[in-house]
Formats: C-alpha cells, sequence, structure tokens
C-alpha cells in the first residue's frame, strides 16, 4: 500500500477574509465552511470531488512571515492544475488583475503561472501537456523558460484538456 495523493493542505495566514480574496476570489475555490468569528475556512478546488482541498486558520495580522526558503526549511509552494489550457490564460488575467501574479514559466511538460497570496504563501498553478501531444522537444527540455502562453494557446487551443496521461490515466 501506498499513498495515493495529496488529499488537502492546511495553511495558517493571518487574516481569513484577506486569504479567501486570493483562493476564493482569485483562483476560484468554493467556500465549503467557514470557521465562526473569521478564524479560518476550509475550501474546495472547482471541479475537486473533495470534501475540501485546502483549509486556511488565522493567527493575526501581527505574525511575521514564515522565514521558509530564506532562513528556515518549508514549503516552498502548492501546486494546483487546471483543466484546460484556456482555464490558465483565465487565471493568469484574474491573478494579474488582483496583484497576485509573481512568474509565468515553461518547464517543457508543464505551463506554468506562480501567485502569492496575501501573506506570501505561493501557488503554482500548472497546465500539462497530454501525453498524446508531447514531442521529444518537450520530453527534454529541462529547466525554466519564460512562458509564452500565446503561444502554447495557438499550438494547444483553449480547449486541450490538462495531463492526460501525465496526472491521470489517458483513459479517464
Amino acid at each position: 500500500m501506498g499513498i495515493h495523493r495529496l488529499n488537502h493542505a492546511v495553511l495558517y495566514v493571518r487574516n481569513t477574509e484577506r486569504s479567501l480574496n486570493f483562493y476564493r476570489d482569485a483562483l476560484g475555490f468554493d467556500v465549503v465552511t467557514e470557521v465562526p468569528d473569521g478564524r479560518g475556512a476550509f475550501l474546495r478546488a472547482p471541479a475537486s470531488t473533495n470534501d475540501h482541498d485546502l483549509a486556511i486558520f488565522a493567527l493575526g495580522d501581527e505574525l511575521a512571515d514564515s522565514p521558509a526558503g530564506r532562513s528556515a526549511v518549508g514549503l516552498y509552494h502548492l501546486a494546483w492544475e487546471v483543466e484546460t489550457l484556456g482555464e490558465l490564460a483565465e487565471l493568469r488575467e484574474r491573478l494579474r488583475a488582483g496583484g497576485f501574479l509573481v512568474g509565468q514559466s515553461d518547464h517543457g511538460t508543464t505551463k506554468s503561472l506562480y501567485a502569492k497570496d496575501p501573506d506570501g504563501i505561493e501557488s503554482e498553478i500548472v497546465w500539462l501537456i497530454p501525453a498524446a501531444d508531447l514531442t521529444d522537444d518537450d520530453r527534454g527540455s529541462f529547466g525554466t523558460r519564460p512562458l509564452d502562453l500565446e503561444a502554447e494557446l495557438a499550438r494547444f487551443g483553449p480547449d486541450a484538456r490538462s495531463g492526460l496521461g501525465i496526472s491521470r490515466p489517458a483513459n479517464a
């Protein structure tokens, strides 16, 4: 027996409502339950069948940023997969409009946006090239290049589904 998948993540944040502005309004998560007195919330990704994919718990505005990655080990980012390349483009505009977008990368087989929530916790939003559409250039491209999302949209189209054969079986 082994681990099947990540079921959910839990984050400590400063302020629930500010964090909901990012996870709900920018990324499109649904609020499943809010903890009384603004102490937290449980959220589900839009296409998820999970009871919740993310929980946030507020600790107070006076707390410092996490030193992870600067002076301590810890979480680098959470990666969320979108269903279509068009959804990645739509999210890029919402993240830009909210001031959350901090990067865009082409990792060969994956196309990624990077955003930081109000507490500086980073999320990667990723679209994976379907296995049937992968080229040798895609597979052999290691590292990070700037993402040309318009070129990817022209290559695959906005309705291209993410990651068939990579993150889920090709027959799903």
